[in-house]
């Protein structure tokens, strides 16, 4: 199970080439990895590459990625009132787009950070359009509705 959730990452990092510098996806990857570990010693051993473990790799990457996601706001709305070095709004977009959008909006709303700025925001419910789009022709995929 560490394999396949080791390989998926790999191939996002590949797929998304800005998250190689991104301290915070580097959080979520290592707490990926150490939670697969962890799950594989308390008996969730399943083979690599199985269809087991591509479906617990879903709900560790959507808690992983949203906890990412909210410090990635805090970090930059704090860097933002210190005036030193910001995350760049790509690798915060990346982060919504990979799935963080839920803890992206709660941490717009907590920190007070990135709410007037029309272009962030416009690209913000893009990203949330996408995400509605492929949750609903998945669902329709798989006959839920």
């Amino acid at each position: 199970m560490v394999l396949t959730f080791a390989a998926l990452l790999i191939l996002l990092m590949f797929v998304f080439r800005p998250l190689q510098k991104n301290a915070f996806f580097m959080v979520y990857f290592a707490l990926m990895l150490l939670s697969a570990y962890c799950a594989q010693k308390f008996g969730l051993a399943y083979k690599p590459f199985s269809k087991q473990s591509f479906l617990l790799f879903v709900p560790f990457h959507l808690v992983f990625i949203n906890f990412a996601t909210f410090a990635a706001y805090g970090a930059d709305k704090k860097a933002a009132q210190k005036g030193e070095r910001r995350t760049p709004e790509a690798e915060l977009h990346l982060l919504e787009l990979l799935g963080g959008t839920p803890a992206a909006y709660l941490g717009q709303k907590i920190f007070h950070h990135k709410t007037k700025k029309k272009s962030f925001q416009m690209l913000f419910l893009f990203v949330l359009a996408l995400q509605v789009a492929i949750v609903y022709y998945m669902f329709r995929f798989l006959n839920f509705f």
